[in-house]
C-alpha cells in the first residue's frame, strides 16, 4: 500500500525520452524541486568555501587538494580537507539507511533533516565553526545528493554540474545533428536549467555569506522548505 507523501509512479518500463511526456511523475522529480535543489546545492557550496576553503559537495576537490597538500609534505593543510570527506561519507550513509526503512517517503524526511541541520548549523557556526560550518553542510550535501538522483526520470545532481552538463551538451548535439527523438530538446533544456541555476545559487551563497554571515544559511532552509511542501503536496502534473 503507497504510504502518503513523496508517492512514486514506475518509470521503470519508460524510456528516458518518453518520460518527459508522461503525464504525472514522482513528486521529487519535478523540474521545480531540481531547480530549487540545484540553487541549494550552489549555495551551501559556496558558504563553507567562502569561510573555511574547503568544499562542502565537490569531494574531488578536497580530495585532490589532500593529495597534492600531502605529497608536497604539507600534511597539516592535507589533513584540512579529509573531514568533509568523511563527513560526505556519512551522509550517504544516512542517506541509503532512510531509503531502506522510509521507502517512498525518503526524499522528505531527508529534506526535513537537511532543514534542522543547516538551522542548527547556522546556530552553531559561530561557537564550533569547523564542525558545524564543514562537516555539517557536507553531510547535508551528501543526503541531498544521494535522496534527490532523477529529474523527470533522468539521473543528475543537485550538488555538482560536471553530469549535467555532459547531458545538456550531448542533447544539444543530438538536437542540432539532425531529426531527434521527442523529449531530447527538454531534457537538454532541463539540464542546461539545473547548471545555470547551480551557478546562480552559488553566487547569491557567495555575496550571502560575506554580507550577512550570521544569517546566510537562511536562503537554503527556505528553498528546502519549499521542495518539502513540493514533496507533501498533491500529485503534479507535468507535460512535455
Amino acid at each position: 500500500m503507497a504510504t502518503p507523501g513523496c508517492q512514486r509512479t514506475s518509470v521503470s518500463d519508460m524510456s528516458p525520452l518518453d518520460i518527459a511526456a508522461s503525464p504525472s511523475l514522482p513528486r521529487d522529480e519535478t523540474v521545480l524541486v531540481a531547480l530549487l535543489l540545484a540553487f541549494a546545492g550552489g549555495y551551501i557550496d559556496a558558504y563553507p568555501w567562502i569561510i573555511h576553503g574547503v568544499m562542502a559537495n565537490a569531494q574531488t576537490a578536497n580530495l585532490v587538494f589532500l593529495w597534492v597538500y600531502g605529497m608536497t609534505g604539507d600534511w597539516a593543510r592535507a589533513v584540512h580537507f579529509a573531514p568533509p570527506i568523511l563527513a560526505f561519507a556519512v551522509g550517504i550513509v544516512i542517506a541509503a539507511w532512510l531509503r531502506r526503512a522510509s521507502g517512498d517517503r525518503a526524499s522528505a524526511i531527508s529534506t526535513l533533516i537537511e532543514i534542522l541541520l543547516l538551522i542548527a548549523i547556522g546556530i552553531l557556526h559561530n561557537r564550533t565553526p569547523e564542525v558545524a560550518g564543514t562537516l555539517g553542510i557536507s553531510c547535508v550535501a551528501a543526503m541531498q545528493a544521494a535522496i534527490f538522483t532523477k529529474v523527470e526520470g533522468a539521473t543528475y545532481s543537485t550538488v555538482m554540474i560536471t553530469g549535467n552538463m555532459r547531458q545538456a551538451i550531448e542533447n544539444i548535439f543530438v538536437v542540432a545533428s539532425g531529426p531527434a527523438p521527442s523529449g531530447v530538446l527538454r531534457r537538454s533544456g532541463i539540464f542546461t536549467a539545473v547548471c545555470l541555476t547551480f551557478g546562480f545559487g552559488a553566487a547569491i551563497g557567495a555575496f550571502a555569506t560575506k554580507a550577512i554571515p550570521d544569517l546566510a544559511l537562511g536562503i537554503p532552509v527556505i528553498c528546502l522548505l519549499v521542495v518539502l511542501l513540493c514533496c507533501e503536496a498533491g500529485d503534479f502534473e507535468v507535460r512535455a
